[in-house]
């Protein structure tokens, strides 16, 4: 539904070579990047997109206001050409980070095309309402107009479509969007009366739709686990996990990173522990900046400790001892806290804004100094240790001197 950035550097610099041969053959001299006077609106905008391509935003936000005000000022007022060109301002706008200015481009677009029917290729099409709807401002039931909005014009365009191939995306698109609404229900506008018969109705649509797709199944188990039916989550969730976990990143179904956020945590909610820790030991390995990353790895570990702990019997407090002298339960400790102290420094440079992980993150690091000793009381130990055997070899050196 919505575009995301790369999940690996690879493909990320495939794309960007790709770009830039876009870019050579629409800017011959790309050592200026200038436009004419000559340039219509269309050759324009073609510039502004190989620029957005290769991530030269700014740029191609000049590029592409050009063609805006060329157009405005051969028409009173803009008409159905005046698409591509809005829905790039907006895509442009959500690149640098300025929703407010995507939206207005957005909520233009869908002024020209109210009802989705001008044909992609043209500007039209279906993607500027699912934008609007993640954009609202006012959420919930605006959000899910909007959602609504995209989801009727998707079941007509799946009907009247019989190419294989466009028939299945728009059918993904479309779990998405309905997906979309169900992740609302379950949230802005849970205390709606019909919330949950909602839910059911609209994830059983998706999965009639997308029985293949991750991220619909990622939806089903968490609409029964909202309904406290665990042993179906976990099922949902293993279905999930098989469509993907091994290929590799950047493949089409691999589900993008928040995605796989939001699947680590339900993971961790339904006790598979394990599997979650692999989902963001792969993350970790495709993005190493994740504040969220590496705090739910930290939390995993954490948990994974305290399930071996009472396995054996013993609970794991907030402030008691050590206990248990197992190798397994140390391992998963001392992972615990490393994950977790990356976490928070991460947290620190990047000025992150979220309070309760934060808090979560230094409550269980504090626990775990309690445990394990804390982790300057470990590297003082560790230099000993080094100081000792360093000693013991210039002894041996002298001797054999």
């Amino acid at each position: 539904m919505a575009k995301t950035k790369p999940s690996s550097k690879d493909q990320r610099n495939r794309d960007e070579r790709k770009s830039r041969k876009d870019l050579d053959r629409v800017l011959p001299d790309r050592s200026t990047h200038r436009t004419t006077l000559k340039d219509s609106a269309e050759q324009l905008v073609a510039k502004a997109t190989a620029l957005l391509q290769i991530s030269q935003a700014d740029e191609a936000l000049t590029v592409a206001f050009k063609a805006l005000k060329r157009l405005e000022k051969h028409d009173d007022a803009l008409g159905l050409n005046a698409l591509p060109v809005l829905n790039l301002l907006a895509e442009i706008n959500l690149e640098i980070g300025d929703a407010d200015e995507a939206r207005k481009y957005f909520s233009q677009a869908s002024q020209l095309d109210p009802d989705g029917s001008i044909p992609e290729s043209l500007g039209g099409g279906v993607e500027k309402f699912l934008w609007l709807a993640q954009l609202s401002d006012e959420g919930g039931r605006d959000s899910v107009a909007w959602f609504e909005k995209a989801i009727t014009i998707l079941r007509n365009d799946i009907t009247s479509t019989f190419e294989p191939a466009l028939k299945a995306q728009q059918s993904r698109k479309l779990a998405a969007a309905l997906c979309s609404v169900i992740e609302l229900y379950m949230t802005d506008l849970s205390w709606e009366p019909d919330a949950e018969s909602r839910c059911e109705s609209l994830i059983t649509e998706a999965i009639l739709i997308a029985p293949e797709s991750a991220e619909t199944l990622q939806t089903l188990a968490n609409v029964r686990i909202s309904q406290e039916r665990i042993d179906e989550a976990k099922k949902a969730l293993t279905d999930s996990l098989s469509l993907w976990k091994e290929l590799p990143s950047g493949t089409e179904n691999v589900p993008d990173f928040p995605t796989r956020i939001s699947l680590a945590r339900l993971l961790m909610e339904v006790g598979m522990e394990n599997d979650a820790m692999e989902v963001l030991e792969r993350l970790i390995e495709e993005d190493d900046t994740s504040v969220e990353a590496w705090y739910l790895g930290g939390w995993c570990a954490y948990l994974t400790a305290e399930q071996s702990k009472s396995i054996r019997g013993t609970a794991m407090t907030p402030n008691g001892t050590k206990g248990v002298q197992d190798s397994e339960f140390d391992a998963s400790l001392v992972s615990s806290r490393d994950w977790l102290k990356k976490s928070l420094h991460l947290y620190e440079i990047q000025d992150y804004e979220d309070d309760r992980l934060r808090d979560h993150a230094m409550e269980l690091v504090r626990d775990l100094d309690t445990q394990l000793g804390s982790a300057d009381d470990d590297d003082e130990e560790d230099a000993a240790e080094n100081d000792d055997w360093e000693s013991e070899f210039e002894g041996e050196d002298q001797e054999m001197t």
